[in-house]
């Protein structure tokens, strides 16, 4: 541990608001420089008789001694908003945080990347089609990003990892929690081979105003954000939001008019968000990748080889008596073309039938 990584952790236990710090480092870049900058005439107009007072007197130094024990360990790292390998994508944004803590591969805060988010309680079609996209992204080297929440998130997460583009999980909590406690494994993976990093420093623990504080990184990460699934008022409409006033990119995902979940990506596609059907989509309208490939990603999206039983299966549960009222086949041949595409991954059974997944 140098010098500076310590500088950063007093930085960001200095006990004043955020907007001073960043204007202490925007004269003082460097950390170290900016502990000692006097702070007593900061936030305001008067040049007050305040006592000079600089930003070391307001460190918690009982909560730096914990942040330090933790950056010991090998792979973590903090970084301040004047690092040079702070992401640049991050930095202008307009409320950039102060510090950010990290653990795993900083390489990706350089990457471009793309964020996945949706509901918590997704449809088996949402979960398959948020694997499939953050799978797509990352074999084009693109980092996906999102915030390690049950549903979509982690769906998001486990599509990216292994791929050319990995994944960056942004945590709501201190990177000492893992919130949901669930998803420690699915955290593990993550500091292996992809980023997980948050603005809360060690300690800090599960508080539901943090979480909306969060999606403004999601986004602020990313080139765009892709919303899967979402009912009206969700959090992953909050991303959508920080996403559009950051002047990024969101795309939404449509669905089933009977689903509840499809309401939020279809308002936002009201609203102007870009409507999606496929990674190359997305990829195509970010540049980032060239258009011969996307020609070749969307031919081998489509389905081959269905003999035709896909198109009397719903991208909703449908009961196999009316796939055979649609399709005037016998249920006998309609099982057989069905396992077919099932183990081409075109259709995946459910508790009412069958739903379609492309």
């Amino acid at each position: 541990m140098d010098e500076r990584s310590t500088a950063w952790l007093s930085v960001g236990r200095a006990a004043v608001p955020d907007s001073i710090k960043q204007a202490v480092l925007s004269v003082f870049p460097d950390p170290i420089d900016a502990l000692k900058a006097d702070v007593s005439a900061m936030g305001s107009s008067r040049q007050s008789t305040t006592p000079r007072q600089t930003l070391a007197g307001f460190v918690r130094h009982d909560e730096l001694r914990r942040d330090i024990e933790w950056l010991s360990a090998p792979g973590r790292s903090v970084l301040g908003v004047s690092d040079p390998r702070f992401s640049r994508l991050l930095r202008e944004i307009p409320n950039p945080p102060t510090v950010i803590y990290c653990e795993g591969e900083l390489d990706l805060l350089d990457k471009p990347a793309v964020a996945v988010v949706g509901s918590r309680s997704p449809t088996p079609v949402g979960c398959e089609s948020a694997m499939r996209f953050a799978g797509t992204m990352g074999d084009h080297q693109v980092t996906v990003v999102s915030g390690l929440a049950l549903g979509i998130d982690s769906v998001a997460h486990r599509g990216a990892l292994h791929t050319a583009g990995s994944t960056i999980a942004v945590c709501a909590t201190g990177l000492d929690t893992v919130y949901p406690r669930c998803h420690r494994n699915l955290a593990r993976e993550i500091k292996e081979s992809g980023l997980i990093l948050s603005e809360f420093p060690p300690g800090t623990g599960v508080r539901r105003h943090h979480f909306p504080q969060r999606n403004r990184l999601i986004s602020g990460l990313s080139l765009g954000t892709l919303i899967v699934e979402a009912g009206l008022g969700s959090g992953s409409l909050i991303t959508a939001g920080f996403a559009a006033d950051q002047g990024r990119e969101v795309f939404a995902l449509p669905g089933s008019v009977n689903s509840p979940l499809s309401r939020g990506p279809h308002q936002l596609i009201r609203d102007g968000a870009c409507l999606v059907e496929t990674p190359s989509q997305i990829l195509e309208a970010l540049s980032l990748v060239k258009v011969g490939q996307i020609g070749n990603d969307d031919q081998a999206e489509k389905p081959a080889g269905d003999g035709g039983i896909l198109d009397f299966v719903d991208f909703a549960p449908t009961p196999i008596n009316k796939i055979a009222q649609r399709s005037g086949l016998t249920i006998a041949k309609i099982s057989a073309m069905l396992i077919r595409v099932e183990l081409q991954g075109l259709v995946k059974t459910c508790a009412g039938g069958y739903i379609r997944l492309r």
